[in-house]
């Protein structure tokens, strides 16, 4: 541990606030969709977005960026966005968990900006970027904006960020200056078609640039080549490419929805949030958890088992709103909160056979080493 950090003691709570804020964000999903819950929760059926990107993922996110960055001034940001959550599950006045939320993702933007400007990289660049949407999307969630009125702002927080980490990686398989311009300009659609998301032509600019990232994506990531290999890498690949498929999927059917209001608002958001963004989580999941918290995560076969109900249940929750069958996209959601519940699971017996494994009682199995980095 760097001089400065702080020890696995201190940062397993705040992973514990992001996935306290997870848990809850899928009950209250589960109410929004007609599933019985308690009251406490399905008073808070506004409130589901919040908890999933800034309760849940900004703290994530925070937390692995406060790492890389070994500053403890750093772990304010998650701290702040998962405290945030807190108070919205606690009942307190709604600005209170807003304010919170809003000043974590000062502190990501902040960090992410100071090292930008230490490491003027296009990748560097699209995350600090992505830092200052879900800043800018939070500002106006807390002056009063409705969630739909910033969902395109936190969209681009996850899908920046989560591009230029792919960015980052792809120096053992680097783009040519022509697709890094191409890269550029998606990056500039995508920011303005955020911006200017309630217009009818900035949402069409915005669904033209999730289309154009997704297909930049698929032809420049390594993945393509890392899914001919085994294990880890290649569930890693899986995830990747599935995922770029959904972003793809998302950008289409905003494209030709022209808004984000009915059954369009659902199925475009959750084949982004659900289908890309999951995805990401699914699968780097075995790098970032050893990374954080300590910990190996041997990996199994059964790392596809909630990859696989997610996509099932994902389909099937946009086919009930593609032909508005309520039941079909209820049917849908349960299943897609059974897929990440199945995650946590996984995970969980992951890191269980690897503490085992290094107190010297290894599975029948033979050993398989932990991820040192993303090997795709």
């Amino acid at each position: 541990m760097r001089a400065g950090d702080l020890g696995v003691p201190f940062r397993l709570p705040l992973l514990i606030l992001g996935f306290a804020s997870l848990v809850s964000g899928v009950l209250v999903g589960l109410a929004r969709l007609g599933w019985s819950m308690p009251l406490s929760l399905a008073q808070l059926s506004l409130l589901h977005g919040p908890l999933m990107v800034s309760g849940f993922l900004g703290t994530v996110i925070g937390l692995e960026r406060a790492v890389a960055m070994g500053r403890r001034w750093a772990y304010a940001g998650p701290l702040l966005s998962g405290l945030g959550g807190a108070a919205i599950l606690a009942g307190l006045p709604l600005a209170f968990g807003a304010a919170a939320m809003t000043l974590g993702s000062a502190v990501l933007c902040l960090g992410t900006t100071l090292i930008m400007l230490r490491q003027r990289e296009l990748f560097m660049i699209t995350m600090a970027l992505g830092a200052l949407s879900w800043l800018a999307g939070n500002l106006l969630w807390l002056a009063g904006a409705p969630v739909p009125g910033v969902a395109a702002l936190w969209i681009n927080f996850l899908v920046l960020t989560i591009a230029g980490e792919r960015l980052e990686l792809s120096r053992f398989l680097p783009p040519s200056p022509a697709a890094k311009r191409t890269f550029a300009a998606i990056l500039a659609t995508l920011l303005g078609g955020g911006f200017f998301s309630t217009s009818g032509g900035g949402i069409v600019l915005y669904g033209a640039g999730l289309l154009a990232l997704a297909l930049w994506l698929l032809r420049q990531d390594i993945a393509r080549r890392t899914v001919r290999e085994r294990g880890l890498t290649r569930f890693i690949a899986v995830c990747l490419l599935s995922g770029y498929a959904w972003l793809a999927l998302g950008g289409i059917l905003l494209l030709a929805a022209g808004g984000l209001s009915g059954m369009a608002y659902d199925a475009v958001l959750h084949a982004i949030l659900l289908g890309f963004v999951f995805s990401m989580v699914f699968g780097h999941a075995a790098v970032i958890f050893p990374a954080v918290v300590r910990v190996k995560m041997p990996y199994h076969p059964v790392f596809y088992l909630p990859l696989l109900v997610l996509h099932v249940s994902l389909f099937a929750r946009l086919l009930g709103d593609a032909l508005t069958q309520p039941g079909l996209r209820s049917l849908g959601g349960l299943l897609n909160a059974v897929a990440l519940a199945l995650f946590i699971a996984v995970t969980v017996s992951s890191v269980i056979r690897g503490l085992r494994m290094g107190q010297g009682h290894p599975p029948r199995k033979a050993r398989q080493p932990a991820a040192a980095s993303d090997p795709a």
